[in-house]
């Protein structure tokens, strides 16, 4: 054999090893299974999206338990297991109750709309390779499109839907002002979210869930694009509607938020659309950040069958579950932010970053397509960015510095009075760092009305 065709047969050795396998699925390997075989794979995702509601619903609760030191559920089957289906058997034969004033059919379709999308949106997830199903070659994914990550944001967008019209549909105020947070929430987290796939998508050249994740088989994206990952597990946090920006359902402010009139198997449904939620976001960062069905390096380059077969379903799994503990994690460690704060990071920091890093990105891949060396672009890009961040930071505490001032001034010139003779904002304003607040004081905190003191006193006589 010539040195130039044992050059060539270890190069197609290195490719086939570092690269996709010839089995790995693609956008035409989709839409060749028979019927029974797609109605399989619907079931299959549905079962398996209620299972893993189930049992993040007990993870929850036992992790929780073991962070606040007490046992959590431990008498409904073994170790508790069972306690997220007696949950629902019990919200499903609970009396269903509709208050009289309601909007009684957009009451009803809410928290439909809420929960359809949900489980629509894990269709496009992919669970492994392709594997041999009753000898019928097929990819274990419900399916796959051109752009697929774009359904999962369409679908989100549609569940919002379903919140609003609960909040509407209730004629409750406290209800209306929870689903009008969540609408601004949503937008305000969607766009940022949006946002951090456009680096995933200047890097896997796609918007398939497949070709993303073919894209990883040498290095997840999580290492070259870890600010977009950054950004999209802060946006995840927004979008779940979970602590510590769950203010849609604050019960220190809005009762229950949304979902205040709600009982029985309807606030079931709402329940379980956030739990599926919760998977579908975790499910989505495990596939445009972390390999998606893909072993880790260690076990991959050690074990050479850990990406063939039904073994990958493990590793997706396991992913997966981590995100899931992570959530949990947060929800049992970090207080409710402030309203105002939530809009800040998500109008203020988020998205201006997430526009600086897209251009940085998108420089880099031009640069490097016109053949330029990867070492200077990374020592450019890495002077940029600290640039940035360093004008950033002087900038913000400059205006923090300013603010104070405003703030101090007036209340040392005459006594609480402003510069010039004008009145000082009132305490609880400035207290609050400018954010209006109701006053510490109000009459009606002492059971006093518009009424003197000294009127209702001799009314009680």
């Amino acid at each position: 054999m010539s040195l130039h065709a044992t050059l060539a047969t270890a190069a197609a050795e290195v490719t086939a090893v570092a690269g996709p396998a010839a089995t790995d699925p693609t956008l035409t390997t989709f839409g060749k299974d028979p019927w029974w075989l797609i109605g399989g794979k619907v079931l299959a995702i549905f079962v398996f999206l209620v299972v893993t509601v189930l049992m993040s619903m007990w993870m929850e609760r036992r992790v929780i338990g073991r962070m606040q030191l007490r046992v959590g559920p431990n008498r409904a089957g073994p170790f508790g297991l069972l306690q997220g289906l007696a949950d629902g058997v019990k919200l499903a034969l609970k009396e269903d109750i509709v208050p009289r004033q309601v909007d009684k059919i957009v009451f009803i379709l809410a928290p439909i709309i809420s929960a359809v999308p949900a489980f629509i949106s894990f269709a496009i997830i992919p669970f492994g390779p392709t594997v041999s199903i009753f000898g019928h070659q097929t990819a274990l994914q419900g399916t796959d499109l051109p752009v697929a990550v774009l359904l999962v944001l369409a679908m989100s967008s549609m569940g919002v839907y379903g919140i609003v019209l609960a909040g509407w549909s209730s004629m409750s105020p406290y209800s209306l002002l929870g689903g009008l947070r969540s609408s601004a929430q949503v937008i305000s987290y969607e766009i940022a979210m949006g946002l951090s796939f456009v680096a995933v998508f200047l890097f896997a050249g796609t918007m398939s869930t497949t070709g993303i994740v073919n894209a990883q088989a040498d290095k997840w994206f999580v290492l070259l694009l870890f600010p977009s990952f950054l950004v999209y597990v802060i946006t995840m946090m927004g979008e779940s509607n979970r602590i510590p920006f769950d203010l849609p359902e604050g019960e220190g402010e809005l009762v229950g938020g949304f979902h205040t009139e709600y009982s029985s198997l309807k606030f079931a449904m709402f329940f379980l659309a956030e739990y599926i939620n919760l998977a579908t976001l975790s499910a989505l960062c495990t596939t445009l950040f972390l390999g998606g069905w893909r072993a880790p390096a260690p076990i991959s380059t050690v074990w050479a069958g850990a990406n063939q077969g039904w073994w990958p379903v493990l590793w997706f799994v396991l992913k997966l579950v981590a995100f899931i503990f992570f959530f949990i994690w947060l929800r049992g460690t970090l207080p409710r932010v402030r309203y105002d704060q939530l809009m800040k990071l998500g109008w203020k920091v988020l998205m201006p970053f997430s526009l600086g890093w897209i251009l940085l990105v998108a420089t880099i891949r031009a640069f490097k397509n016109e053949g330029y060396d990867m070492g200077q672009i990374s020592i450019y890009s890495a002077i940029v960015l600290g640039v940035i961040i360093v004008v950033t930071l002087v900038w913000e505490t400059a205006r923090g510095d300013g603010d104070k001032e405003k703030q101090i001034v007036p209340d040392l010139a005459g006594g609480g009075a402003g510069a010039a003779g004008q009145p000082a904002a009132p305490a609880d304003v400035a207290a609050a760092g400018g954010f209006p607040v109701p006053p510490m004081d109000a009459p009606h905190y002492h059971g006093k009305t518009t009424t003197s003191r000294k009127e209702v006193t001799s009314g009680l006589h």
